[in-house]
């Protein structure tokens, strides 16, 4: 099958794409490379550097390649960024979904999996947390994923358009290797963080709030690895495909967490590097646990994540930044 990995450059996007490959498909990337790197791609996937913004490039893009189904990535993913350049988040996440929409509607009318995130439920008490739980954003961020999951919704029940929608949780790792992995020109995720301050690229780890009501005190997050999570998008876009899915929406976890402390440790004894830890005070917003029920998923598509081992996971983290410590920018 051939398939348009919009945002295939970046980050989860990139793993994806090996992955389909490995899978047997053919793919073609749309990427601007605003936050994706082109090194990140097997040589021999063709590359659209163009924006979902300029609506005709899309439309373009699904004409000359005829896939038989798209992944979106594409979107802008910093939290306090999104809450700070609210303006800048739905043009480039809302608008730009629809743009993609429009067009496939337009063109192809092919299948779509969309990569949306477990931020569209905002603090909850359910843990773990299910599909079906309240939906309340609190971020601008969180706010443009789940207009896009309705805005897919409405495409599908007003011109037949099938979907799977994957909300995600913490993603982590990369690829075994050590080839390709995490380069956001923001840091903000813990493993990504902690590798980095083994690296003496940051003097210490900040615990924020050491008493939460968990077992060690600090908050619990359900991390999935970025290839597990590239495999739930190859299955539910195999799915698609074959007709077994019209429109469903999954959490993609472990469906069970890690606390900060446990990160930490398991960082310190991959990298034999002990990282100096500060404790101050607790972020307004950070529920003392977020993991998914993923039960949906491992029914429905057969997931079974690979990496449930959280030193193996830090483990292909550290493969990644100990030989890019600098990302792709050698």
């Amino acid at each position: 099958m051939k398939l348009l990995v919009v945002g295939g450059a970046g980050y989860i996007g990139s793993h994806t794409v090996r992955q389909l490959l490995r899978a047997g498909h053919q793919v073609v990337v749309f990427d601007n490379l605003s936050s994706g790197h082109a090194q990140a791609l097997p040589p021999e996937v063709p590359l659209i550097q163009a924006d979902l913004l300029d609506a005709p490039s899309v439309k373009a893009a699904l004409e000359a390649h005829q896939p038989d189904a798209v992944i979106h990535f594409a979107a802008l993913i910093e939290v306090g960024e999104s809450m700070r350049a609210p303006a800048r988040y739905y043009r480039n996440n809302v608008v730009g979904s629809l743009n993609l929409l429009q067009a496939i509607v337009e063109t192809r009318k092919v299948p779509l999996v969309f990569s949306s995130t477990a931020a569209v439920y905002g603090t909850t008490d359910a843990v773990p947390i299910p599909e079906d739980a309240p939906l309340h954003p609190e971020s601008v961020y969180g706010e443009t994923k789940l207009m896009t999951e309705r805005m897919i919704h409405a495409f599908h029940v007003a011109h037949g358009l099938p979907y799977t929608v994957l909300r995600y949780f913490n993603v982590c790792g990369a690829a075994p290797d050590g080839s390709i992995g995490e380069a956001h020109p923001s840091k903000t995720h813990l493993i990504e963080l902690a590798c980095l301050t083994a690296l003496g690229q940051r003097e210490k780890m900040m615990i924020f709030g050491d008493d939460y009501p968990t077992p060690d005190g600090t908050c619990i997050r359900d991390y999935v690895h970025v290839l597990d999570l590239a495999d739930a998008h190859v299955l539910a876009v195999e799915a698609l495909v074959r007709g077994q899915q019209d429109a469903a929406t999954y959490n993609v976890g472990l469906g069970h967490g890690f606390s900060v402390l446990q990160v930490l440790d398991a960082v310190d004894a991959v990298t034999g590097r002990p990282l100096h830890r500060e404790v101050a005070p607790r972020r307004p917003g950070d529920p003392p646990q977020l993991v998914a029920d993923a039960h949906r998923i491992v029914d429905g598509l057969g997931f079974k994540p690979q990496f449930t081992d959280l030193r193996e996971i830090v483990q292909t983290a550290w493969n990644w930044h100990r030989t890019h410590p600098h990302g792709y920018e050698q």
